[in-house]
């Protein structure tokens, strides 16, 4: 039954990541930005609602894909929508996100997405509290209410290709810069799976590499001069590209690479737009899960994926490289649609778990891990 339900999720998935069409922006790619953030109901109620994580909403990473997702879905199914940030920007505390989500439901939310792991204990007493109301947790798990549904990812997978590619395009001195201090599960699995990637292909040329591996001034996700100092120390010492994991973090790491002519590699969603600087970005699909949530709820469907955490990865099509607009030059196409299929099929395996990653010994990585 586990099984069919997953083949039956990923026909519907695969079929809202090839079908869901609007309006074009000047590249051919959908314009999240010709739909309004601020859109005005009519009744004053708001249907579809959104709680951000700590961040900013237009993050150009996580905020920013999930809210995309809500605001397409709501927009193409003449849904009124709403965006709600808890008070205390990176302060904020479970009262703060729980006051965000009460606000939704009371401003008529009938489904609410919410982002991020921190919003667990809140939205759980918010379930509980409003048990007419349906929750999408991004980045969650299974938390035990009927009217919750959890999205998550395989972020190690992506991270995984990242890596990869990076040391088989030729870079040598690597980089990494985390959000969450060290405790966010998602930006964990994606470095881990980094470190895994760069290993596997250092391997395979018979090379070594290094890499620098750091969770500090990310904690908040936000963007620093903290963090700017730091990976200029990074680049102007030979570091020649950073996985910058962890919201608004990006912008530091732009800068940073821009001042020093080095190179970014983006997350979560294809981030090539937002800096020259970036020669990929290890995506997930965070506007596809989310819509495909909504799709299941306004379809009837929520008792298919009520109380349950749905696992998104290579076999969903649902992480991966953004290949039409990276700059790659030496790793083909053909190359990583090879990979990819390996990581898809089982082939490759790919430690989920990154307890430990900072402390493991690598074969062909030397990871300087800075605290």
């Amino acid at each position: 039954m586990k099984k069919f339900f997953l083949i039956l999720f990923t026909a519907v998935l695969l079929l809202c990541f090839a079908g869901c069409i609007g309006e074009e922006d000047e590249n051919g790619g959908y314009d999240y930005d010709a739909i309004d953030d601020n859109m005005e109901s009519t009744d004053g109620k708001y249907k579809v609602a959104f709680v951000t994580d700590i961040g900013q909403l237009k993050d150009k990473s996580f905020n920013q894909g999930s809210w995309e997702g809500v605001k397409r879905y709501a927009y193409e199914n003449e849904k009124s929508y709403k965006y709600y940030q808890p008070a205390n920007g990176d302060q904020a505390t479970d009262d703060d996100r729980y006051d965000a989500m009460a606000a939704a439901a009371n401003g008529g939310a009938e489904i609410i997405v919410c982002a991020g792991f921190m919003q667990a204990d809140a939205l759980a007493l918010a379930a509980e509290q409003f048990p007419n109301v349906k929750f999408v947790f991004i980045d969650g798990w299974a938390l035990g209410f009927d009217n919750v549904t959890a999205i998550v990812y395989k972020e190690e997978q992506s991270g995984y290709l990242a890596g990869y590619a990076a040391v088989m395009e030729g870079y040598t001195k690597l980089g990494f810069s985390g959000g969450g201090g060290g405790t966010n599960p998602a930006c964990q699995r994606f470095g881990y799976g980094f470190i895994q990637g760069a290993n596997d292909a250092a391997k395979e040329k018979d090379i070594n590499v290094s890499m620098k591996y750091s969770w500090s001034h990310g904690s908040t996700f936000q963007a620093s001069p903290e963090l700017v100092t730091m990976l200029n120390g990074w680049y102007s010492t030979g570091t020649e590209v950073v996985f910058a994991c962890g919201g608004s973090m990006c912008q530091s790491a732009f800068a940073a690479a821009s001042a020093n002519e080095g190179k970014v590699i983006g997350v979560d969603v294809d981030q090539s737009k937002d800096s020259s600087t970036v020669i990929t970005s290890a995506t997930k699909g965070l506007r596809e899960g989310t819509m495909h949530a909504l799709e299941m709820f306004y379809s009837n469907k929520w008792s298919e994926i009520a109380d349950k955490a749905i696992s998104l990865g290579a076999e969903n099509d649902a992480v991966g490289l953004p290949t039409e607009t990276w700059s790659m030059e030496n790793f083909t196409l053909e190359q990583y649609k090879d990979l990819f299929e390996k990581v898809k099929d089982g082939t490759i395996e790919i430690d989920d778990n990154p307890t430990d990653a900072e402390i493991k010994e690598y074969s062909n990585v030397t990871l300087d891990y800075i605290k």
